[in-house]
């Protein structure tokens, strides 16, 4: 169980993992030490479950796509969705994996170089698998927030073309 202090504690790491234990310390009241070994336990535990930065690959001209795919599957008996998701989750295209409810089963944010490679991601590994009913692709033309993190700083604005008759 988390206490208040563990909890402002992850939301301060949440923000910016790049704090070191002493600056953390001077943040929350709480001793380096502490924090060190509850960081050690959390990773441990899975409750950190990663250290990534929020990369706004547009502005680097990296050629990527990325891509939402529905997915409705049908569950297996014991296992419900878990059985696939174990397997879809080693996929390295798939970079999220989500059970929903409502009219899919499972949301899978995937990337790509280009919008064949996620095509064929799609109908040479992902639509042939056993128990996918069906899949819907729906590709990220522009991401504005990620992670909440603004992508779009306040100077910018769409250039969209005027359309006259």
């Amino acid at each position: 169980m988390l206490t208040p202090e563990d909890r402002k504690l992850l939301k301060i790491i949440a923000k910016d993992c790049r704090y070191t234990p002493e600056e953390l310390s001077l943040q929350t009241g709480l001793s380096a030490e502490y924090i060190k070994k509850r960081i050690k336990d959390w990773d441990k535990e899975k409750i950190i479950a990663g250290y990534q930065p929020v990369i706004n690959w547009e502005r680097t001209g990296e050629e990527k796509v990325s891509a939402l795919i529905e997915v409705r599957v049908l569950p297996q008996r014991g296992y419900g969705f878990d059985k696939i998701a174990k397997r879809l989750q080693k996929f390295p295209e798939i970079k999220s994996l989500m059970l929903m409810s409502g009219g899919y089963d499972l949301a899978l944010l995937i990337e790509g170089k280009t919008m064949q490679d996620v095509a064929l991601f799609v109908a040479e590994k992902l639509a042939p698998l056993e128990h996918i009913q069906s899949t819907a692709t729906h590709f990220v033309l522009r991401r504005y927030k990620q992670d909440g993190v603004e992508l779009m700083g306040e100077e910018e604005t769409l250039q969209r073309l005027v359309i006259s008759p």
